[in-house]
This record gives structure tokens, sequence and C-alpha cells, in this order.
């Protein structure tokens, strides 16, 4: 029975071996498209969501982009040491930390997008449009 689990587990049908193999390998292309503007994917996509809320609390940052909020807080940490990000409490509730980007921020981000942009469209065009609906169809579902 063990070997039989083992094989099955190592299987190239593996739902969960082949997401995460892929997962590495998209990451890895996105993090050199974008090492020029001094992020990784991870990062750029929080300061995304940070961006585009203006200040967003942390756990509601992690809500959003579907991380427990250690995992946000510990993405967050270098991006508030380089200081593209500034953190503070809310006047009402001290206890809620609240992020926001700074102007040094802004700027990576800017220069991130346009590679990001660019990568994105390897991306899809590397899978064709068609098959990338279906994909990230099929990956919302496997999220939800």
């Amino acid at each position: 029975m063990y070997i039989q689990l083992m094989a099955e587990s190592q299987s190239p049908a593996c739902v969960c071996v082949n997401l995460r193999s892929a997962a590495r390998s998209v990451t890895k292309l996105y993090d050199e498209a974008l090492a020029p503007s001094g992020l990784l994917v991870t990062q750029f996509s929080l300061m995304r969501k940070v961006s585009a809320a203006g200040t967003v609390a942390l756990g509601e940052l992690a809500a959003d982009a579907g991380m427990d909020q250690s995992t946000v807080t510990r993405n967050v940490r270098p991006l508030l040491r380089d200081a593209y990000l500034r953190v503070s409490s809310l006047p009402e509730d001290r206890r809620t930390r609240v992020v926001a980007l700074t102007a040094k921020g802004r700027a990576a981000l800017e220069r991130a997008l346009p590679l990001w942009r660019k990568t994105q469209k390897r991306m899809i065009e590397r899978v064709g449009d068609d098959a990338w609906a279906s994909m990230a169809d099929a990956l919302r579902r496997l999220a939800g």
C-alpha cells in the first residue's frame, strides 16, 4: 500500500505536484523579469493591492492576497525595510496596523509595471488566449 501511495503521489497526473512545479517556474520567470525594478513578483503583487487600496490593514491585505496574516507580514517586512511601504496604526484602533505606499514604493511599482506587463503578455502568448482563459477559470475554482 505504501509503495502504491508513493507512486500515485509522484504521478505526472498529480494536481498538487504539477501546480507547485508550474508555480515555481512561473515565479522564477516573473522574478527574473522584474529584477531591474528591485521587486520580486510576490512583492509586486502586494504593492499593487496596497496601491489600489491607498491604505489597507494587514489583515485585509492578507485576505485579499489569499494568504495568512503571518505570511503577509513576512512578505511586507522587506518592503518596509526598503521604504517602499510605511506602516501606521489606525487612530480609532491602535492595534490595527495599516500599510500604504511611499513615494519610493510608487516609483518602484512604476518601474516594475511595464516589466510585468511584458512578461504577462509573453506568458499568455505561450499558452494562448483561450487556454489561459480556461486555466485562469480553473485556478479560481481550485482556489475558491
